[in-house]
């Protein structure tokens, strides 16, 4: 697992005013969840550019379900579109993404909050598969997230096992840092890698992105970024999600 540069890590840390939360648009996640009987819907398009092909989702399709105040129960998928310079586009359905987070820990808004988010990603019956769209390996992961506010400023981080079923197994770990510019306009910035053990590998990611609050219970979500790793054919050029979060029912909602 490669460490967050140390000069990055004590710029966040000097940060005076943020706020930071994870999830959509961001790879991290952190112990948030709806509330009981709420829904958080999250609908996007997410593009990845490497120097010899692309991959979308268009849309990538992300819902949650609150039971009770510290359970959210997780579905997503993403419709694929792959395309090389040699070969015609594909299509086809990503791989199912079914999970649970608990939040076993929870010391109020200002203290240290504590999840874990166990999730499978399972491919669909097609041919996903022998096409190459989807990896021909179902996996099992078991992330951990925290949630802490120091004085202004909301730290999460998440860190996660990959159980991989006839491959290596692989790890991921994220961290994303905020600024509350208006109280409507949330402006983020995310460190994000993951990986394999045996080999040993690794694709680091930096990316900026905001949430703007335009209507409630509407939020618009942007996020852009690229690789830290050297060029290479599985590091990104480019890689971002635009797309909208619907919190229903909104009077749920402040």
């Amino acid at each position: 697992m490669r460490a967050i540069p140390t000069l990055l890590l004590t710029l966040f840390l000097a940060s005076v005013s943020a706020f930071a939360q994870g999830g959509p648009p961001y790879y991290t996640n952190d112990p948030g969840t709806p509330g009981n009987l709420n829904w958080e819907i999250n609908l996007g398009y997410m593009p990845f550019f490497y120097n010899d092909r692309s991959v979308s989702h268009v849309p990538d399709v992300d819902i949650n379900f609150g039971l009770g105040d510290r359970i959210q129960l997780t579905y997503e998928n993403a419709w694929l579109r792959v395309q090389n310079p040699s070969s015609a586009t594909e299509f086809g359905l990503g791989q199912s993404n079914p999970g649970v987070k608990w939040r076993f820990y929870d010391a109020g808004e200002d203290g240290l909050s504590i999840s874990v988010f166990p999730q499978f990603f399972l491919n669909n019956p097609g041919d996903a598969v022998r096409r190459g769209i989807t990896p021909p390996n179902d996996s099992f992961l078991l992330p951990i997230e925290f949630s802490r506010k120091f004085g202004p400023v909301d730290v999460d981080y998440e860190a996660g096992y990959q159980f991989v079923h006839k491959a290596p197994d692989g790890w991921i770990t994220g961290l994303v840092v905020g600024h509350d510019f208006t109280s409507k306009l949330e402006g983020d910035m995310e460190f994000y890698s993951e990986g394999t053990f045996h080999p040993s590998a690794a694709e680091p990611t930096i990316d900026w992105g905001f949430r703007y609050k335009i209507h409630k219970p509407v939020i618009l979500l942007f996020m852009a970024g690229r690789s830290l790793a050297p060029t290479g054919p599985t590091h990104s050029r480019f890689l971002g999600y635009f797309g909208l979060q619907f919190l229903l029912p909104p009077k749920s909602y402040k």
